[in-house]
C-alpha cells in the first residue's frame, strides 16, 4: 500500500489529482486508476487485481469492514498511513496496541473512509 489520503467521494477530481501531483494518475490509496466514469472507478491493485468502486444511491456506512487489504508488513503500513493523515482506529475490545489487533488467524488494523465505513488491513500469520 503506498500513499493514503482523505478523500470524500463526489468531490472535485481536479482538486485531487492536484494534490496527487508527486504522483499523477493515482487515487485516494496511491492506486493507478485506470478507468472512471460517472458510476465507478477502476484501480490497478497489484499483478492482474483491480478494485473497483462504485457509486451508491443508498449511501454505504456501516459496521462491517468494507474492504480490506493483504499487506506483509502490517507495523510499517500503518506507520506510513499514519505519516500521511490517516487515523488508525482503535478496539480495546480486540486488545489493539498501537493499532494492531491479533485475531488469531493475522494481525489486522482499521481505518475509515470519509463516509465512516471500515477499511482493514491483515497480516495473515
Amino acid at each position: 500500500m503506498k500513499k493514503a489520503r482523505r478523500n470524500r467521494p463526489g468531490h472535485d477530481r481536479d482538486e485531487q489529482n492536484a494534490r496527487s501531483a508527486d504522483k499523477p494518475n493515482l487515487g485516494t490509496l496511491g492506486l493507478e486508476v485506470l478507468l472512471e466514469d460517472e458510476q465507478f472507478l477502476t484501480f490497478r491493485c497489484g499483478g492482474n487485481s483491480r478494485l473497483i468502486v462504485t457509486k451508491s444511491t443508498t449511501g454505504t456506512a456501516e459496521d462491517a469492514t468494507k474492504a480490506s487489504w493483504r499487506v506483509a508488513d502490517i507495523a510499517s503500513e500503518v506507520a506510513e498511513l499514519r505519516a500521511h493523515g490517516v487515523e488508525i482506529q482503535d478496539f480495546p475490545e480486540l486488545g489493539t496496541v498501537d493499532g494492531i489487533a491479533d485475531i488469531g488467524f493475522a494481525l489486522a488494523a482499521w481505518f475509515t473512509d470519509p463516509r465512516q465505513n471500515s477499511i482493514g488491513l491483515l497480516q495473515f500469520k
